[in-house]
């Protein structure tokens, strides 16, 4: 390492100073906003976040549900929209891998490292933003549930229990995906890198079909995996029809917990040695 270079990472260093909780929530939440700002300067990201969900939506809603026979007694939309709440989230974790290698493809965050902030605001501030995303998703995915006949069957309290849920696996899948974002060397290729992995999450899950439907050798797939699990308790709290809610919430839970506590020291490990 040159004079040069340690002089000037010295100086940021004596810059930064010491690194206080205060200072790290400050920083996370400026960095939440500048990206929260680009997220809706990009029509692409917008039209992901909004469209893509409510196409879904009228999809199987009225292409689809009516070859579809299940046995909860709100019919098939009932059955459809917890399914269409996480899928969406958990395909929006993508947006966590994109905007990451982005940022690195165009050397933001080395403008970052040389300014006096926290180093982990970079990456709590982008998941934090895809987090309010995602609020803004679901508050958009209940109004178009209601408009096409979506019922919540429990009580307020399960639905907002379901909502609470839905958020938590899509902060702890954010981290996941930040993962392959801090690997990619540019955004195009973070988006190829990450849809082999939400493809059998998503549509080999019990999100659009009973689990029962599926062919034997695929049921043991699509009954365990973390998405199903989360939809089985989404839709146990919304609607009824679903056996053991209590069994299905306690198992959701300790897979965002899982995926958080392996994933999220995985990505801030990969963001220090990527930058």
């Amino acid at each position: 390492m040159s004079v040069v270079t340690a002089a000037g990472d010295a100086s940021v260093i004596e810059r930064r100073g010491r690194v206080t909780p205060g200072r790290v929530l400050a920083d996370t939440l400026v960095v939440t906003e500048r990206n929260l700002i680009a997220l809706v300067r990009i029509p692409e990201a917008v039209f992901f976040s909004s469209v893509q969900p409510i196409m879904f939506v009228l999809l199987f809603r009225y292409v689809f549900g009516g070859a579809i026979r299940v046995s909860d007694p709100g019919g098939y939309v009932n059955y459809l929209l917890p399914g269409v709440f996480v899928q969406t989230v958990t395909f929006g974790a993508v947006q966590t891998a994109i905007g990451l290698a982005e940022d690195l493809q165009k050397g933001i965050v080395e403008r970052f490292r040389s300014l006096p902030m926290a180093r982990s605001a970079v990456l709590a501030g982008r998941t934090v933003a895809d987090l309010c995303r995602n609020v803004l998703v679901t508050v958009l995915i209940t109004g178009v549930g209601f408009a096409v006949g979506f019922r919540v069957e429990t009580s307020l309290g399960g639905f907002l229990a379901a909502v609470l849920l839905i958020l938590a696996f899509s902060y702890a899948l954010s981290w996941g995906f930040a993962v392959i974002g801090l690997s990619a060397p540019n955004s195009e290729t973070a988006q190829v890198m990450s849809f082999p992995l939400l493809f059998p999450l998503t549509f080999a899950s019990s999100a659009f079909v009973p689990v029962a439907t599926m062919p034997g050798w695929l049921q043991g797939w699509a009954k365990y995996q973390p998405v199903s699990e989360v939809i089985d308790a989404v839709r146990g709290l919304m609607v009824s029809g679903v056996p053991d809610v209590a069994w299905h919430v306690e198992v959701s839970v300790m897979w965002l917990v899982g995926v958080f506590v392996v994933l999220a020291p995985l990505a801030v490990h990969r963001y220090r040695t990527r930058v």
